[in-house]
């Protein structure tokens, strides 16, 4: 509960006070199994332009919540969400793109997405793409890169990047 109250104060400094009550809405709704009624609430914030309903909705299509599951869809509003600086709808297409689902499987559209991601802040992103720079996968191999990624994940409060961050620090990179 108290999780959910931290989240709802800041989308009342991210939105105005009608989509902060349509978010509201959805994540009571969604808490509560009302799938449908999610879908409902975040396509109306999304429809008013906000980024954040559009990577929720995404999500919706992506796992078949309150909707017929539908991947292009997902996709399509991931990418709503990242033009509109969401940090998650980028980080969302780049797991997409990086594991071919729903779209060709392309690297480095994987890391284009996760470049963005982590340069908005996302813990995500950025441990992600610190593996694509560790295992050299749409980007040329540096572990150095990969370390600084993962510190910056560290930094960030996510404890897999601690974890990686150690690890390659103990191999010497």
């Amino acid at each position: 509960m108290k999780k959910l109250a931290m989240f709802l104060c800041v989308l009342g400094a991210l939105f105005g006070v009608e989509e902060q009550s349509l978010m509201q809405q959805g994540v009571e709704a969604y808490n509560n199994g009302g799938y449908q009624k999610t879908v409902e609430l975040y396509q109306k914030v999304c429809d008013k332009g906000e980024a954040l309903g559009c990577n929720n909705l995404g999500l919706m299509y992506q796992f078949g919540k309150g909707v017929k599951q539908d991947k292009f869809k997902a996709i399509e509003l991931y990418i709503q969400a990242c033009e509109g600086e969401d940090a998650w709808g980028c980080t969302f297409l780049g797991v997409m793109y990086n594991n071919g689902d729903g779209v060709k499987q392309n690297k480095f559209k994987a890391v284009e997405f996760y470049t963005k991601a982590c340069g908005r802040g996302n813990a995500q992103g950025c441990n992600n793409l610190g593996w694509m720079y560790e295992n050299g996968k749409g980007v040329k191999q540096d572990k150095r890169k990969a370390k600084e990624l993962y510190g910056k994940t560290c930094d960030l409060k996510e404890e897999l990047g601690c974890q990686n961050y150690t690890r390659l620090n103990e191999a010497g990179y």
